[in-house]
């Protein structure tokens, strides 16, 4: 050992105070490290808890989450169950609650059952034009939600069958003719159907189509079907009431290589099906009976064959026949009481029917639901309800419109098929060859004892 550490050793040994004091600072010391050691301890245990609570916490919404997760699978699956079954139920469903349920959207949380008319003229479309809304001449969820209902009524159980609508009825009677029928074909019209035909037919005539015309009673359309492109339906005829039978004529037409297009206008789909009695179209104004409440125009056409209607689209896009998104909606949410609607007005016009049937002034009655109309066979095979309009003639023009003037429930205006009830004298359009007497009438919801007391009674006032 050195000296100097000799010395030093020595020098602490010998002042037993001082060394004392170094051992007090070295103890005190020591404490103060022992407490901050038991500090330092009692965080990481009070960190170790923390962590615990958080970890058990953390377990327990891991828990929940799982439980919500199964409880939503459940919920979703017993949701796909009950979609599936009231898809189910609705293919078989009676009338009333297809009507009801007719091209409603499935149904999304804090969603609208039948959402509101979409008003664009355009949509948003970055990259390339794919989907289906790209322009509002060809498409509109508005019109998709119509066509799908219109399609469920017309033809249900067609799963290949599409859906057009239209601005109007007249546009879609075009659109068929026109998209199909070509220079040297030839088209069978009705002679006695709606009062437009005849312009139609000059149309088709200017651009070298042959038209060829029969009356819708008989199945008189059988003697001139040879070489015809297509066959035009109307039953029961506007406004005379004739019945044809469709299965028996389109099996004629496509025996000889024709297509056939019903006009289903004053039947309605609750009244009869064209597609499922064989056609391969059916069109009409659903300005009439189907929305019912005289507020909007609006066609359409239902058809089974791809590429038919095809052209029947590619018609509309040129021609730009579309409803607005409004009307579309409109006639959407008329639909919903589109059965109860038609079985009360059918009701009605039987009811009617009978009592004019007693009125001697009343001559050439028609309605097809009458067992003694020369149609009713027929209609009772292939209808299932005989619509709302009862025609018939009075003996004068002059006795007719003193009945109209006299009718209290009843509008005098054309159009047929709304809630409230018209008539009108048929002759003054001057296009139908009825009888100047010739009334038509369209028997709304009123009360059926309100509507015949209505009608005796302008009767017995436009005797006078």
């Amino acid at each position: 050992m050195s000296d100097s550490a000799t010395g030093d050793a020595a020098g602490t040994t010998g002042d037993p105070a001082r060394a004392a004091d170094d051992a007090g600072r070295a103890k005190d010391a020591a404490s103060q490290v022992t407490r901050a050691a038991d500090r330092a301890t009692g965080a990481v245990d009070e960190v170790t808890v923390a962590v615990d609570d958080v970890t058990d916490a953390v377990d327990k919404a891991t828990n929940a989450a799982d439980e919500v997760t199964g409880a939503t699978d459940q919920g979703t699956s017993a949701a796909a169950k009950v979609t599936g079954a009231v898809g189910q139920s609705a293919a078989g469903a009676g009338d009333g609650t297809r009507a009801v349920r007719a091209g409603l959207p499935e149904p999304v949380k804090h969603e609208p059952t039948l959402p509101g008319p979409v008003f664009a003229a355009h949509f948003h479309l970055p990259g390339d034009p794919t989907g289906p809304y790209t322009y509002g001449r060809d498409e509109n969820p508005t019109w998709t939600l119509l066509e799908r209902a219109i399609g469920e009524l017309e033809a249900p159980r067609e799963d290949g069958a599409e859906t057009l609508v239209f601005a109007s009825g007249m546009a879609a009677i075009s659109a068929v003719l026109f998209s199909l029928l070509r220079t040297g074909d030839v088209c069978v019209l009705p002679d006695d159907g709606y009062q437009a035909l005849p312009l139609v037919r000059a149309q088709l005539e200017a651009y070298g189509i042959e038209v060829r015309t029969a009356p819708t009673g008989g199945d008189a359309q059988l003697d001139v079907l040879d070489g015809a492109r297509l066959l035009w339906i109307e039953t029961p005829s506007n406004p005379g009431l004739d019945v044809c039978d469709i299965r028996r004529l389109a099996e004629a037409a496509h025996a000889r290589g024709a297509l056939v297009a019903v006009d289903n206008t004053l039947a309605t789909p609750l009244g009869q099906r064209p597609l499922e009695l064989g056609a391969d179209f059916a069109v009409a104004s659903g300005t009439k009976q189907l929305t019912g409440h005289g507020d909007v125009l609006l066609g359409y056409v239902v058809g089974r064959n791809a590429e038919a209607m095809a052209a029947v689209r590619r018609w509309r896009k040129i021609v730009g026949a579309i409803p607005g998104p409004m009307e579309a909606w409109l006639a959407h949410r008329s639909i919903a009481t589109l059965q109860m609607r038609v079985d009360r007005q059918s009701a009605t016009a039987l009811a009617v029917a009978e009592a004019l049937r007693e009125r001697p002034e009343v001559t050439g009655l028609r309605y097809p639901g009458l067992p003694d109309d020369p149609s009713h066979e027929i209609a009772r095979r292939q209808m299932r309800r005989f619509g709302c309009v009862v025609s018939f003639t009075l003996p004068t023009r002059e006795r007719a419109d003193r009945f109209l003037d006299a009718l209290r429930l009843v509008d005098d205006a054309t159009s047929f098929g709304g809630v409230r009830s018209t008539a009108e004298r048929r002759g003054r359009w001057g296009g139908d060859a009825v009888p100047e007497g010739f009334v038509r009438l369209s028997v709304g919801a009123e009360d059926p004892e309100d509507l015949v007391v209505d009608v005796l009674r302008a009767l017995d006032a436009s005797a006078a």
